[in-house]
Order: C-alpha cells, then structure tokens, then sequence
C-alpha cells in the first residue's frame, strides 16, 4: 500500500477542517462513553448550576485550546512518531471536548464565544513549538497538561460534592490528561525553563479568566 505524502496545503487545510468541526461542530469522539451517562442527575440549586456551567466552559475552552496546539505541533513535529503522537492526543483529547459541550448544555449556558480565538492562537503556538524541535514540543505538551490537571483539581475542589455527573467527567478527564504528560515525557519531552512555564501560566490565567464570563 502507498503512504500519502501530504503537500502543506493539505496540511493547512486539514487544520481549517479540524478548527471548524471542533468549534462550530461535534468532532469524531473514540469508543469510550461519556463517564456521566449511566449517573442520576443531582438536585442543584440556580447558582451551583451557574457555578458548573461556567467551570464547564472553561473545560471546554481548554479542550479547544489544546485541539489547536495538538494540530499545530503536528503541522510542524520533524519526527513522524511524534507527528502521530500529537494526532493521537489531539483525537483523545475530542472525547473531553463533547464530555463539556454535553455538560454545559444541561446546565442551560453556552460555550465560550471565544473559542475561533482560542484554536487559532493555539494552533499558532503548537506550530512554533513544533518549529523549536519536537523534545521541545513534547515537553511543551507535558507541561500545558500538568498545568491542565491543577486547574482540574481547582475545579474538583469549587463543585458541589453531589454533583456526582460533573464531578465524574472532571475525574475522568483529570486521569487522561495526567496519562498524556507522562507519555509526552517518556516521548522524550524537555524540561522547559521557568520563564516559558511562567508565560504559559499568565496564558492559561487570561483565558480562563474570560472563558468563565464570555
């Protein structure tokens, strides 16, 4: 069987594509179910809903961020394996994004209006750690999933204890997103400075700041 060699127009149309399904669309999801379907839904009060439906779209914002920067590093990762690990990822990763969308639709919001904003400068950030080599890329992706995994666990912390769906896609997710970090590293990934750790957190901070309102 031939192997495609795919031009960079191919490429960059694929990322147009991926964008598009991810933020106006339900993008293909694996085998695995929504970890919250076989649970009863709580008795919560209008602001514990409030509360969940706006950490909801901030989960969601998230996903959409790294659906970019999985894109983006695939669009310039030099090894092939890598390339495949960052595709991988990013289709893991549609699974928690459709898991949110869900969530937030039963809490009656919306997801963040943001969200074009959010894939596009991710994808741009993916694309030059890409550039920056792929121990950096994958380092780059060990990190925004640890970083990930802290927010999870602040969010964990703020809903209500009988939220028993929410809290199981937030679980769920937090254990997916631990398992990517330590495969990205295993990959080879790079420790990255502290001054790039602590850009990426500011990064993290606004957009999480404005996905929880907008």
């Amino acid at each position: 069987m031939l192997e495609r060699n795919y031009s960079p127009l191919d490429r960059l149309l694929d990322v147009v594509d991926t964008g598009l399904r991810t933020v106006f669309s339900t993008p293909p999801t694996g085998e695995r179910g929504n970890p919250a379907d076989n649970l009863q839904e709580s008795e919560l009060t209008d602001a514990q809903k409030v509360l969940a439906g706006r950490l909801m779209r901030i989960n969601h914002a998230g996903e959409v961020a790294a659906q970019g920067l999985y894109t983006g590093q695939a669009l310039t990762a030099h090894l092939p394996d890598v390339r495949e690990k960052m595709q991988q990822a990013a289709e893991e990763e549609n699974d928690h994004l459709n898991w949110c969308a869900t969530r937030i639709k039963e809490m009656g919001t919306h997801t963040s209006y943001l969200d074009p904003f959010w894939y596009a400068g991710s994808v741009t950030i993916g694309a030059l750690a890409g550039l920056a080599g792929d121990k950096w890329s994958l380092g780059f992706v060990a990190e925004t999933e640890k970083q990930v995994v802290a927010h999870l666990d602040s969010h964990l912390a703020q809903i209500d204890e009988h939220d028993t769906k929410t809290r199981a896609i937030l679980e769920q997710m937090k254990q997916d997103e631990g398992k990517h970090a330590t495969v990205a590293l295993e990959a080879g990934g790079a420790e990255l400075p502290s001054p790039i750790k602590g850009l990426m957190g500011l990064t993290s901070k606004i957009m999480t700041r404005s996905a929880f309102w907008i």
